[in-house]
């Protein structure tokens, strides 16, 4: 058993298995002690390495592309504290976190793991039911069904449309952006409905617009990798939403009827909110706008 407890966190490996734990101290982000232990498959991994510094060090994984979910729902762009494939370890121990790296490399040279991506998840992501308050409401997810409640700070055109309820199999991809702070970020879920019409995030009923709290805006990534797990995985699809580390490729192209009829579908859904005064004519012909250039 090679093993390092640091105040950030612990890994321990068996000979088979990584065992990461986030550390309890304050400091260590909430994100990942919300998402908790995580047990990585040496065939998950791709490669090890520590780096010294002067005062603290680092010890980083990185996994085969495709292998986990969290990693292909947030793209990389988690933050190097919300990293759970990061420990920072202190000078007096680099000595130890230089055996477990060379231990875990090692394994992967005697076990000949690829470093090819993988074919599906080796990782199952967070367990459900998961549920996140964030800024533009709270959503939830059992692992069949996606529900997202609007708060009462959600712009006015998503409290007038409900509460809105999707099924796993009516999602085609999950896009998620951190919010930093400077800049906005959202949870969307694109259907095939909404893959053409790319309204932005505040006036999306199937997007979350994060704009409030950084550190619990952070933990809908929880929520977009339960249901990025659930979707067929990234080498299955040909022409698919996402590619690798969930960057966004060319939405699937639906036949030109479908295509027609989600147009109509939507303008007339835009038609009666602006009929009923829930849209005043600007916000009614910015998005319309919107609509007919993602068509």
């Amino acid at each position: 058993m090679a093993e390092i407890i640091q105040r950030d966190g612990s890994w321990a490996f068996d000979g088979s298995t990584v065992r990461i734990t986030p550390g309890l101290h304050r400091s260590v982000s909430l994100f990942r002690q919300t998402y908790g232990e995580i047990a990585v498959p040496l065939e998950a991994v791709a490669g090890v390495v520590f780096e010294p510094e002067r005062r603290r060090g680092r010890l980083r994984m990185r996994l085969r592309e495709g292998a986990d979910p969290l990693l292909q729902a947030t793209g990389g762009r988690l933050p190097d504290p919300a990293d759970p494939y990061r420990l920072a370890v202190d000078v007096d121990r680099a000595g130890v976190a230089e055996y477990v790296a060379e231990e875990i490399r090692n394994s992967l040279l005697l076990e000949g793991i690829p470093s090819e991506p993988t074919g599906a998840y080796l990782l199952p992501g967070p367990p459900v039911p998961v549920s996140v308050r964030s800024s533009d409401g709270t959503v939830s997810f059992d692992g069949g069904r996606i529900r997202v409640d609007w708060a009462d700070t959600s712009d006015r055109v998503k409290r007038a449309t409900g509460p809105r309820i999707l099924g796993i199999a009516e999602v085609a991809a999950v896009e998620w952006l951190p919010n930093t702070g400077h800049e906005d970020g959202l949870l969307r879920f694109v259907t095939r409905e909404t893959a053409f019409a790319k309204l932005p995030p505040e006036k999306d009923p199937y997007a979350l617009d994060l704009w409030g709290s950084v550190r619990r805006d952070l933990l809908t990534a929880l929520v977009a990798t339960a249901v990025t797990a659930r979707l067929p995985h990234p080498s299955t699809r040909t022409g698919g939403t996402y590619a690798e580390q969930g960057r966004p490729l060319a939405a699937t192209v639906l036949p030109p009827a479908d295509h027609h009829d989600v147009l109509l579908r939507r303008l007339r859904e835009l038609g009666e909110l602006y009929r009923d005064g829930v849209l005043t004519d600007d916000e009614f012909a910015l998005t319309k706008a919107a609509v007919l250039r993602g068509f």
